[in-house]
């Protein structure tokens, strides 16, 4: 039995086409939540470059990072309501059978930011590379001091979450997989490695648990700035705030704040308003061509830092603030 999406999601459907001719592209937008300041941007994105190309948008997410559920019933609700390009950020591979039956019906499905298995394009940060800049940089700022590290992971066996987390590692010079791993890599100077699902109360309980694991914790690493800002309240609330460096990845408005204000020592800024507009792009040439898009597409990253060190190539926070997501 077909699982369907919430009224009020069915409603959004029927209402996004009104102003659109009958004969305009439907591309479809999901993203792993709709609260998150960087799913806000790329709806936004999807959004506005639909209404510069005359494209009908369908958008819908899961109630958070994870839900597959939601996801899977929102790709076949967009496919019966005429989509034809379907832009997704996967939570889990658990989409992937749904994927294939509805390439095998003529849609596209094209990866945002995460990539996965079968789909015909990704769009994305290059997120290994996200993590060897704040690697490098961390590495760079702790200097010859012998590095006590905690990371606050995503998820097991994610691939955005893998690939900063490797990355990171890589950057610092510790053995580290490469960017095709889901696994995470090891080391003995990590002492504490904790999921945080990239979300603030979480990231907080983690660092908590780690600071009870090693209160010497000297660096760490997040997956993404709503991680960052919990650890850094665990650090302050075990007073030891100072003396610690945190680098994390994500570029919203909120992060670069933090940055400036020394919560954050330096993150990786990536660019979701670009990978919705591109993927909208590319869903109304294959509306008018047969085309679908192919490949991977970087949509870049920029090093952002509270303070710049020798050796490392980074912008600073006014940058940072004129590119970023979220509420200025």
């Amino acid at each position: 039995m077909k699982k369907l999406l919430p009224l009020a999601l069915v409603a959004s459907f029927a209402a996004a086409g009104i102003a659109h001719a009958a004969d305009a592209p439907v591309i479809g937008l999901i993203t792993k939540t709709e609260t998150n300041p960087f799913f806000v941007k790329m709806k936004e994105g999807a959004e506005a470059e639909a209404k510069k190309l005359g494209a009908k948008l369908l958008t819908a997410a899961g109630k958070q990072d994870g839900d597959t559920a939601t996801q899977i019933a929102a790709m076949e609700n967009m496919a019966s309501a005429g989509a034809k390009t379907i832009l997704i950020t996967a939570s889990g591979d658990a989409i992937i059978p749904t994927v294939k039956k509805l390439q095998a019906k003529g849609v596209q499905v094209i990866a945002l930011d995460s990539p996965f298995e079968g789909a015909d394009a990704l769009f994305a940060t290059d997120n290994y590379k996200a993590g060897v800049l704040i690697g490098e940089y961390a590495k760079a700022t702790l200097g010859g001091k012998k590095a006590v590290i905690a990371t606050l992971d995503l998820f097991p066996g994610h691939p955005v979450g893998a690939q900063r987390h490797n990355g990171f590692m890589k950057g610092f010079g510790l053995n580290a997989a490469d960017a095709k791993s889901n696994e995470l890599s090891k080391d003995a100077s990590v002492v504490c490695m904790a999921d945080s699902f990239g979300d603030t109360a979480k990231g907080q309980t983690a660092m908590e648990n780690c600071l009870q694991k090693n209160p010497d914790i000297n660096l760490v690493y997040t997956i993404n700035e709503p991680a960052a800002a919990g650890a850094f309240n665990a650090l302050k609330k075990a007073g030891k705030e100072k003396g610690v460096t945190i680098v994390s990845v994500d570029g919203g408005c909120q992060g670069i704040k933090d940055t400036a204000a020394g919560v954050i020592a330096a993150t990786s800024q990536q660019y979701p308003l670009k990978m919705a507009s591109m993927g909208v792009a590319a869903g109304v040439d294959y509306a008018k061509s047969g085309k679908k898009a192919s490949g991977y597409v970087d949509t870049g990253v920029t090093l952002i830092a509270g303070k710049a060190v020798k050796g490392v190539d980074s912008k600073d926070t006014k940058v940072g603030l004129d590119l970023c997501w979220g509420n200025k």
